[in-house]
C-alpha cells in the first residue's frame, strides 16, 4: 500500500511542471529581454524595424555630412549647379527615362528639380529633417504628456481637473491651426515647428497614461510604497510610470510618423524648413507647377514620406502585438 502510495506521488508533477516550466520560464515572460524576443519573433515588428533602421541610418549619414563635412560627400559624388551655373540641367527625368526637358543621366539617378539640383541628394538630406523633427517633436509630447498624465491620475481631485481642462483646451484646437499660430507668434523656422508639433501631441500621451495611472495607483505595491514612506515623486517616477509605459511606447512609435506628416505639411505651406534647406514637404511644394511635364519631381519625396510613415506604423503595430499580454497568451 505504501509502495503504491509512493508511486502515485512520484507520478504527480509538481507546480513548476504543471505550469509548463519552472520559475525561470515565468521570469522570462516579463522584462526587456522577453519584449525584445517577442519583437524579433513578430514579422510585422521586424519589417518595421528594418525600415525605420534604414531611414535612421540615412538621416545620420546626412547629418554627419551636413554638420561635420559641410556637404563634402554630396558635392564630391553629385553635381552641384552652383559650381557650373552655365550647364544647369533642370527638370531632368530619372536615368533611363526621357521627357521634354531632356534625357536622364547617370549623374542624376532620380533626375533634377526646377533649379537643376539633384533629387536623390535632396531626398536623402530631407531625411535628416524628417527624422530629427519626428523624434524630437514626439519626445516633447511624450515627456510633457507623461508627466501631466501621471501627476493628474495619481493625485486626482482639483489637480486632475485643472490639468485635464488645460490639455482638453489644447486638444480642442485643430492641431494645424495651433502650430501655425505658434509659429506666427514665435518665428517661422524648423525649431518652433518642432516645438509646436510636440505641444499638440501632449494631450494624446496625457490621456493615455492617465487612464493607466488611475488603475495602477491602487495596486498593492503602490500602497506598500506609500506605507513605507516613499515620496510621491519617487512613487510616480519609479513605480507608476514604468509600469504604465508599454502602451505609451507604442503610441510614441506611431506619433513619430504623425509628426513627420505634420511637419511635411507645414513645409508644404511654407511654415517648416526654409529654402534652401532640403525637406520633403518643401520639395512637394516646389513641384506643384511641374506635375505634368516632370511628374517624378513630386513622386520621389512623396514616396520617401510614404515609406517612412508606413515603417513607423508597422513598427508600432508590431510593438503592440509584442507588448500586449492578451495577444501573447
Amino acid at each position: 500500500m505504501s509502495v503504491n502510495s509512493a508511486t502515485s506521488d512520484d507520478d504527480v508533477p509538481d507546480d513548476g511542471e504543471e505550469s509548463g516550466g519552472g520559475p525561470d520560464e515565468v521570469e522570462a515572460r516579463v522584462g526587456l529581454r522577453y519584449t525584445l524576443k517577442q519583437v524579433k519573433q513578430d514579422t510585422t515588428a521586424r519589417i518595421g524595424t528594418y525600415i525605420v533602421g534604414v531611414m535612421t541610418f540615412v538621416a545620420i549619414f546626412a547629418a554627419f555630412d551636413y554638420y561635420v563635412l559641410d556637404y563634402a560627400i554630396a558635392e564630391a559624388v553629385l553635381y552641384n549647379p552652383e559650381t557650373d551655373p552655365g550647364n544647369v540641367r533642370r527638370l531632368l527625368p530619372p536615368v533611363g527615362m526621357e521627357n521634354q526637358f531632356g534625357q536622364g543621366v547617370l549623374e542624376h539617378p532620380l533626375g533634377t528639380d526646377h533649379r537643376g539640383r539633384d533629387l536623390l541628394s535632396r531626398t536623402i538630406y530631407g531625411t535628416r529633417i524628417a527624422m530629427t523633427v519626428g523624434f524630437l517633436a514626439t519626445a516633447i509630447g511624450l515627456g510633457g504628456g507623461t508627466v501631466i498624465g501621471a501627476v493628474s491620475g495619481y493625485y486626482g481631485g482639483w489637480i486632475d481637473d485643472v490639468l485635464q481642462r488645460v490639455t482638453e483646451t489644447i486638444y480642442a484646437i485643430p492641431f494645424l491651426v495651433l502650430v501655425i499660430a505658434f509659429m506666427t507668434a514665435f518665428g517661422r523656422n524648423l525649431t518652433f515647428a518642432m516645438i509646436g508639433v510636440g505641444i499638440t501631441a501632449i494631450p494624446v500621451f496625457n490621456r493615455l497614461i492617465r487612464s493607466r495611472v488611475v488603475s495602477i495607483r491602487e495596486e498593492d505595491y503602490v500602497e506598500a510604497a506609500r506605507a513605507a514612506g516613499v515620496k510621491d515623486r519617487n512613487i510616480i517616477f519609479r513605480h507608476i510610470i514604468p509600469n504604465s509605459f508599454a502602451p505609451v511606447l507604442v503610441q510614441a512609435t506611431l506619433q513619430v510618423g504623425v509628426s513627420i506628416l505634420i511637419v511635411a505639411g507645414l513645409s508644404f505651406l511654407g511654415f517648416g524648413a526654409q529654402p534652401p534647406t532640403p525637406s520633403w514637404g518643401q520639395m512637394l511644394s516646389a513641384s506643384r507647377g511641374y506635375m505634368l511635364p516632370a511628374p517624378t519631381f513630386s513622386i520621389f519625396p512623396g514616396i520617401a514620406i510614404l515609406i517612412t510613415v508606413i515603417g513607423f506604423n508597422i513598427l508600432g503595430d508590431g510593438l503592440q502585438d509584442a507588448l500586449d499580454p492578451r495577444i501573447n497568451n
